[in-house]
């Protein structure tokens, strides 16, 4: 059975992205060292990844384009992609494929063997993934920075769900990653 990591970087305040789509400056903030081997992990350790429609645009526009040659750029351009999507229907980034069934599709995806499956970015995905139970793990990268407003990361919502910690591990930079796991209800 794979697991499903969610994996975000996060500010102090709560967001994970600036007022704007793809403002991400505050990923400077946490790069380092540490963060680019645990980046490298991921390509290693994941199966497949998921995207929410806009984090996918945002992902393929800038791994298919980027002159950077990083271990990064190889496996987010070779791994398998699933994108949860209402209204796109193909794609021509290699080893993508589209559902508007999100839940259904990784229930069924999830309980085969293999490797993990990492959703990166993705907040209403992300929301979606929790409310239906299929999140195994959330992986977040709490950076140092008050952005003050933005787009936050979790949603709101009438539903208390409840998280035991796995690890807590500081970086150099000063971020922390935090993982934790949904608890049994």
């Amino acid at each position: 059975m794979s697991k499903v990591i969610v994996w975000n970087l996060m500010t102090l305040d709560g967001y994970f992205e600036g007022e704007e789509k793809w403002d991400l400056a505050f990923h400077g903030h946490a790069w380092g060292d540490e963060l680019a081997a645990m980046s490298a992990d991921f390509g290693e350790r994941a199966r497949l990844l998921v995207f929410g429609r806009v984090t996918y645009e945002g992902m393929k526009s800038f791994w298919t384009t980027t002159e950077e040659e990083l271990e990064t750029k190889s496996y987010m351009n070779a791994l398998p992609k699933l994108v949860a999507s209402r209204t796109l229907r193909s794609s021509d980034w290699n080893n993508t494929r589209m559902t508007d069934d999100i839940v259904g599709e990784l229930s069924r995806l999830k309980s085969e063997p293999g490797k993990d499956i990492f959703v990166f970015g993705s907040a209403d995905l992300t929301d979606t993934l929790l409310e239906a139970g299929l999140v195994d793990e959330l992986m977040i990268g709490l950076v140092p920075t008050l952005l003050g407003k933005g787009n936050r990361f979790f949603k709101d919502s009438d539903t208390l769900q409840r998280f035991d910690l796995i690890e807590a591990r500081p970086l150099k930079t000063g971020t922390v990653i935090l993982r934790y796991a949904p608890m049994a209800t």
